[in-house]
């Protein structure tokens, strides 16, 4: 039902993001026509990920499910810089942390609680990804806040360049040490219920081909939602914080938000933490960076800092997340948690 809810919103919803921005259509009716659009090419991609990941294994798949629907979200953000919105796209890289880690982990902690008591998933890597949050967030983004306060605009597009740097470079060996020299050397030490052999929905080669072509289409999609932004935000009193915290950030990660709470209904915690921790840690050591490198090809370039509420909203995240995670076990009251502390922030965010 879902399925051909999102096939259809596709079909109706790709034209007529073409024929409205032709015809310049208000703003606000194309803001939403974007966002299903968005959304439901996602979905596409949430699936074709989701049938890659059968095929080629829990960590390649969660891998997958976090670099394509991070892929909206960069996509996005590229336009926005584009633009000259630098406070919307800090803005959705710390509701993409906030989404990720309070959102996604929360919904899928309590929509596999519901039907199970206990869930567990492999405590070396909740412990391991604990270590990494901890750098990303912690340090690669609270020091060049302190550090920053005395320095001048050069000296703070300097340091956050060479940050940046550091955070690519730790961020590729830590695929290179999940992947390749520790891969399998940490498994559980319990055995989980064995599950019955899944065929993927889609073959590898079908799967490639709908990931790339919704990729596309979203990239076009995109640049067009971007330039809704400021006229939205008029419309229905939202700041561009709120526009970049919440907006940006579930509609950019919508692929990723399905794939997880589907993987933890079916009692695939592995690859529904690695969706949710997997992709904060893109985010954060890899999208963010990346952006920064990017934005020295604009006028307006994007230094790595971020204001006082986005960055102690995501050290709590953050906090909150390990706690909760770090015994490889999780239950529906632990998600409950994750997403009460999102909705107080989010109310925050659209009070500001």
């Amino acid at each position: 039902m879902v399925n051909k809810i999102f096939l259809g919103l596709v079909l109706l919803g790709v034209p007529l993001s073409v024929i409205g921005s032709l015809l310049h259509w208000p703003s606000v009716i194309m803001f939403i026509v974007y966002c299903l659009t968005i959304v439901a090419l996602a979905g596409f991609m949430g699936r074709a990920t989701e049938s890659l990941a059968i095929v080629m294994g829990p960590r390649i798949g969660g891998l997958l499910n976090a670099t394509f629907g991070n892929a909206v979200e960069l996509i996005i953000s590229i336009f926005s810089l584009k633009a000259g919105l630098v406070g919307v796209v800090l803005a959705s890289l710390t509701g993409s942390v906030l989404g990720n880690l309070l959102l996604v982990a929360g919904l899928s902690f309590f929509v596999g609680g519901t039907k199970y008591k206990r869930q567990k998933f492999n405590v070396f890597d909740a412990r391991h990804n604990a270590g990494l949050l901890i750098f990303a967030v912690i340090v690669a983004f609270v020091i060049p806040e302190i550090f920053t306060q005395n320095m001048g605009e050069s000296s703070t597009m300097s340091l956050s360049v060479g940050i940046s740097i550091i955070l690519i470079l730790l961020y590729l060996a830590a695929l290179f040490f999940k992947l390749v020299t520790h891969r399998g050397v940490y498994q559980h030490t319990e055995k989980l219920e064995e599950h019955e052999e899944e065929v993927p929905e889609w073959s590898r080669k079908k799967a490639m081909i709908i990931l790339a072509a919704a990729t596309l289409a979203v990239a076009y999609v995109s640049e067009k939602l971007v330039h809704t932004f400021s006229e939205v935000g008029e419309a229905f009193g939202w700041s561009e914080l709120f526009i970049g915290v919440i907006i940006v950030a579930i509609v950019g990660n919508a692929a990723e938000h399905a794939s997880a709470v589907i993987m933890a209904y079916k009692n695939k915690m592995d690859v529904a933490v690695e969706i949710a921790v997997g992709s904060t840690l893109q985010v954060a050591m890899f999208v963010a960076p990346v952006l920064v490198l990017i934005s020295l090809m604009y006028p307006t370039r994007m230094p790595l800092v971020f204001t006082m509420p986005e960055l102690i909203s995501m050290v709590s995240a953050v906090f909150l997340v390990i706690m909760i995670s770090n015994d490889g076990e999780t239950n529906w009251f632990e998600g409950l948690t994750l997403l009460a502390a999102y909705f107080i922030m989010g109310i925050g965010f659209y009070l500001l």
